[in-house]
């Protein structure tokens, strides 16, 4: 607990600085941010041309911190790496995970919080794909997003599945739920929420994830005051329980977003 209190007096000291030096006013240029926008509770559409979920309300109040405002730019996975520098994105959320791949074009955040792999599939077929070796059969159809971590572990553990790369990783639900696909590997917090909005779904050992990664924010490359700001403003919402509560929000036993 004192290691706890300690870490949050020092990362909101660090941030109170940046606050302190940060320009006022209209002035000040916009945090650009890039999203996808479909990956809840991370980043998700609102409907009304904006952006909602865990990693968008970080990046508002990195922005409120600094005192800029806050510009959401789109992308996508698969166009993310083409996408991040030519935008001239200051970062990237909406569930990044660390890989190595990411690191060839942007800088990362420090770890804000860790996840795995879990399969989704109906609930009545929970016992037929638990496993790996269950999964990676010839008559069973993977469906999976394109572009991003989730491809490469489905083209890495799967290789004898029927593959499926969808378009929409909104829509992709619906595919397992109408019996076109029969199951979906993805992160299992996005699981924990899924099947929150799809009842007749599963999200299987989402606590025993079949792998483990951190995630992070992607920062635009050799820009040290930059990442010092972002890492100040996450280590001080890790360190305070606001990263938890914005989890609690979307997938605790009493959520409401």
């Amino acid at each position: 607990m004192r290691v706890r209190q300690i870490a949050a007096a020092c990362a909101a000291a660090v941030t109170t600085l940046l606050t302190v030096s940060a320009p006022a006013g209209a002035q000040a240029p916009a945090l650009r941010v890039c999203t996808t926008g479909d990956y809840p509770p991370y980043s998700v559409r609102d409907g009304h041309g904006g952006f909602r979920g865990v990693d968008i309300k970080l990046a508002r109040g990195l922005a409120d911190t600094l005192r800029r405002p806050v510009e959401f730019v789109p992308t996508t996975w698969a166009s993310l790496q083409a996408d991040f520098q030519p935008l001239n994105c200051d970062i990237a959320v909406g569930g990044i995970s660390d890989s190595p791949a990411r690191r060839a074009f942007s800088d990362f955040s420090i770890t804000y919080g860790t996840d795995g792999k879990a399969p989704i599939t109906r609930a009545a077929d929970a016992g037929a794909y638990a496993t790996v070796e269950q999964i990676n059969r010839p008559e069973v159809r993977v469906i999976v997003n394109r572009g991003g971590t989730n491809e490469q572990f489905a083209r890495q553990n799967f290789p004898d599945a029927r593959l499926t790369l969808w378009p929409d990783n909104v829509t992709i639900f619906d595919e397992i739920a109408q019996g076109r696909a029969d199951v979906f590997v993805t992160d299992s917090v996005e699981g924990r929420y899924r099947v929150r909005t799809h009842p007749e779904l599963t999200v299987l050992h989402p606590d025993r994830p079949f792998d483990s990664f951190g995630k992070v924010f992607l920062l635009r490359k050799n820009d040290p005051l930059l990442a010092a700001e972002v890492n100040a403003w996450l280590a001080a919402q890790d360190a305070t329980g606001g990263v938890d509560r914005l989890f609690a929000d979307w997938i605790g036993p009493d959520a409401t977003a």
